[in-house]
């Protein structure tokens, strides 16, 4: 008997074609999440129609896009023709702690979708395609549209802010006296971090132009007095030589290997023959075919920044390669905590 052919009659068929037309399910989860219909439908199950009174939309048109939100499972329709949440859309609202709001935000600007409009380009490249899509790097475009970046800066605090607790909890900072915190932004980490410490402080190294937006939140947190700023690029000057624990939070995966190494190395410099611990806050890529959202970031590492996520295999050579060794068994499947320990230098012990 012949095969059936592939088609949009075939469960694998419709599920590659679902895949490939994602860019549909993308915009009409934005779209939703940009009406606050969640936190509606929350409330009470509501019609289309009502939705659209209290969310100023069409409701025609509304009733049409929630129709295809539920056919994948984000709402459901009652025979009485009302919405009502399911789990799947939980994560529509902004007032739950497993809200993914600003992720969905993420998602819609121009400088993730543009990028990944000409992924064909990173892919026969081996080079980010962020230059080719928006005419400049990351870093110098937003610069150059100020409130692009407000909002990309907004995002990844918001989202990095809900594993601050667990992340201490790892590193245990009580039995620090001074944390250097290397390219750790406008400082809310570190704040947290010296908070948990009893004695002594912690020293920010970033850019001058983060350090002026750094100083606004820790005089606001009254910590500006128990936290040094220190201007400097981690890729070409000093890391400051005086911390016993050092963090690299989400940093090393926007580079390369030879960057990433570079950034590694300095901060092994710093340290020396001293007995002080490097903290890494990263992804680690499940090796097998299973899903890990970390293999998705690493596309938009090879998009967008130039980076990439790296395996616990890969980890350990890149380590091993600037000095240092991993004193945990780190876990893959979500970000995580590698905390590493310097390798003592030839000819100490």
């Amino acid at each position: 008997m012949a095969a059936t052919p592939a088609g949009p009659v075939d469960d694998h068929g419709r599920r590659l074609l679902l895949l490939a037309g994602g860019i549909r399910l993308a915009w009409i989860v934005h779209t939703l999440c940009e009406l606050g219909v969640a936190e509606r439908i929350a409330a009470e199950p509501t019609s289309a129609e009502d939705l659209a009174k209290a969310v100023g939309a069409d409701g025609d048109a509304l009733y049409r896009v929630l129709r295809a939100a539920a056919a994948v499972g984000i709402f459901t329709e009652g025979s009485d023709g009302r919405f009502a949440m399911t789990p799947l859309a939980e994560g529509l609202r902004t007032d739950v702690p497993q809200s993914i709001v600003p992720l969905i935000r993420y998602n819609g600007v121009e400088t993730l979708w543009r990028p990944y409009a000409k992924l064909a380009h990173s892919v026969r490249t081996g080079e980010p395609a962020v230059e080719e899509a928006l005419g400049l790097p990351l870093w110098d475009y937003l610069d150059a549209h100020p409130s692009t970046g407000a909002f990309f800066d907004e995002v990844m605090g918001k989202m990095s802010g809900r594993l601050i607790d667990q992340q201490l909890d790892v590193i245990a900072p009580e039995r620090f006296r001074r944390v250097v915190d290397v390219g750790g932004g406008t400082g809310r980490f570190l704040s947290a971090v010296v908070r948990r410490m009893p004695e002594g402080g912690g020293v920010l190294f970033e850019r001058q132009s983060v350090l002026e937006r750094a100083r606004e939140l820790l005089e606001q947190e009254d910590l500006a007095d128990r936290v040094e700023l220190r201007a400097g690029d981690f890729r070409a000057d000093p890391v400051p030589a005086d911390g016993d624990a050092y963090l690299l939070r989400g940093v090393l995966h926007n580079w390369p290997d030879k960057d990433a190494a570079m950034i590694l190395h300095g901060v092994r410099a710093a340290i020396g023959d001293r007995d002080a611990q490097l903290f890494l806050f990263e992804q680690v890529v499940d090796d097998t075919n299973a899903w890990d959202h970390a293999k998705f970031l690493d596309v938009d590492m090879l998009a967008i920044f130039g980076g990439r996520e790296r395996t616990l295999a890969e980890w350990r050579t890149l380590l091993g390669e600037a000095g240092f060794e991993l004193a945990s068994e780190p876990s893959s499947g979500r970000w995580t905590v590698l905390t590493c320990r310097p390798i003592p230098w030839r000819g100490t012990s």
